[in-house]
């Protein structure tokens, strides 16, 4: 989430099937949701158990490409689906060809050409001199589009952070995996893969929509600095959000965006929208066609649309869903009690605080997992440890009864502490990984009762300035099996327990 990271933001729109293709088929009964669970897994992890029915990101993403026949639209950070072993500004520099097969560049090559296969369905079009990645799949094909939204025009600081694809309206992924050879053999990622789903589709596109409505206007026509009461902080808001006062915010020009009377701080939905559909899981021993309830929650929270929830609301009710006595798990590649890019600091306590209220009230177990790696972010320790203090605070009186507790260790994927470059100013510099990598990347949390998958790290920024979104259901089976994905991290040797403050006796 650097500043200087350009953001692309880009959609294949293919156009309708020529008139000579075959008749359709006969009608049939429509096909039921389905949903499966993806992961990536780092190569040379020989101790990580694998959970069964879980899909591998590289193959969701060739299967979405190469089963698109209308349209292919895909919200990312950016594109390196090639790896540069030749570019010496690239952290693949330097490795030779057997290394980068070792390292498993080959998955990374495979979806750039389902791309391109998707591309060349019909062509000829422009694009933008960004990114090369998209501008080569964009160049010379009328039928697909490629636009760069600047998120820090509207907020400040922020990026489009999301990774989602959408193929033919009714198929997706969302997840943490980035487009990025790296994040299908380097990176620790989880998604999820839903097929056959144009009613959860249709809201992900009106997001879609959204981000692609606000990189066609004039920012500063619709931006405003104000005084945010709820973070204490003076900051750039789109001038229809709920922190401009109520007689000063103007129309939005987003379809059906979230109308609620002015508060303090964006407002959390009483009774946020809710998807009753049954979702098969083929990938679990569980699976059902039962109605269970599931959710999308989108961020920055001026993003929100209908009665979708801002995604921090998402996150906190799925910690305070868990029953009495029972346990939430939390994975994350970052977590800060406060904001990163702001020039203003903004402390950040709102999931910190939803831990501790479980742990007091309902008695919960909560376990956090916390990457460790080359870019580990300073402070993470300590606020770490704050939350970790939440155990002595509940034995601290007699009358606190307190039985809940939180237990937090970092994932160390081996081989994090020499990631980059193997060349630099043509010295060898020992490292045995690329660049970025060797890191868990997944942002979910899970309780005895929801799962919750998001793309944001759990920071004050991904929340509030940056572009992201989440699924998220009341499914036993998908809720059992994302439990399988966290406890085989949580129990593997890859997992290193955080130690407590020390505190007097």
């Amino acid at each position: 989430m650097k500043p200087s990271r350009l953001l692309v933001f880009f959609p294949l729109l293919f156009l309708a099937v020529a008139a000579s293709s075959p008749p359709p088929p006969p009608p049939h009964p429509s096909p039921r949701c389905k949903a499966w669970l993806v992961q990536s897994i780092p190569t040379d992890m020989p101790h990580l158990p694998r959970v069964p029915g879980v899909l591998s990101t590289g193959d969701v993403l060739r299967w979405l490409a190469g089963n698109a026949t209308k349209s292919l639209d895909v919200i990312a950070q950016y594109w390196q689906f090639l790896a540069q072993p030749d570019n010496p500004k690239s952290g693949d520099y330097g490795f030779s060809a057997e290394d980068m097969e070792m390292f498993g560049a080959g998955e990374g090559r495979a979806v750039y050409k389902s791309l391109e296969d998707a591309a060349d369905r019909k062509h000829s079009g422009f694009a933008p001199d960004f990114d090369q990645e998209s501008a080569d799949l964009a160049a010379g094909r009328p039928n697909v589009k490629n636009v760069t939204l600047l998120l820090g025009d509207w907020w400040g600081s922020g990026i489009v952070h999301a990774k989602v694809w959408i193929s033919d309206g009714k198929d997706m992924y969302i997840g943490s995996a980035n487009n990025d050879w790296k994040s299908l053999t380097q990176v620790k990622e989880v998604g999820i893969y839903l097929v056959d789903c144009p009613s959860i589709a249709k809201w992900i596109e009106t997001y879609f929509g959204n981000l692609w409505t606000l990189s066609s206007l004039n920012s500063t026509a619709y931006t405003r600095t104000v005084w945010d009461k709820q973070w204490q902080v003076k900051r750039k808001v789109p001038c229809w959000s709920h922190f401009v006062h109520e007689k000063l915010r103007c129309r939005s020009p987003l379809p059906s965006s979230v109308v609620v009377h002015h508060v303090d701080g964006y407002p959390a939905l009483a009774d946020p929208f809710m998807l009753h559909i049954p979702i098969e899981t083929p990938g679990s021993n569980l699976s059902s066609t039962s109605r269970h309830s599931s959710y999308l929650s989108f961020a920055p929270p001026e993003l929100s649309f209908r009665r979708f929830q801002a995604d921090e609301q998402g996150w906190v009710d799925t910690i305070k869903s868990v029953r009495f006595g029972g346990t939430v798990r939390i994975s994350t590649m970052d977590w800060l009690g406060q904001s990163q890019y702001l020039r203003q600091i903004v402390f950040w306590p709102s999931l910190s605080s939803a831990v501790s209220e479980v742990i007091f009230s309902k008695r919960a177990t909560v376990n956090i997992l916390v990457a460790y790696w080359s870019h580990f972010l300073d402070g993470t320790d300590e606020y770490l440890k704050s939350i970790l203090y939440s155990n002595i605070l509940c034995h601290s009186s007699r009358r606190n009864n307190c039985k809940g507790r939180v237990n937090i260790k970092y994932y160390i994927v081996p081989g994090y502490e020499k990631t980059g470059a193997a060349k630099s100013n043509n010295n060898a510099t020992g490292n045995l990984y690329p660049g970025f990598t060797r890191v868990n990347h997944g942002k979910y949390a899970v309780s005895d009762l929801r799962a919750h998958i998001g793309t944001s790290n759990l920071i004050w920024d991904y929340f509030y300035t940056t572009a992201g979104v989440s699924f998220g259901t009341y499914n036993p089976a998908i809720v059992a099996q994302l439990q399988e994905i966290f406890d085989a991290d949580w129990n593997s040797p890859y997992a290193v327990t955080v130690e407590p403050l020390h505190t007097s006796a």
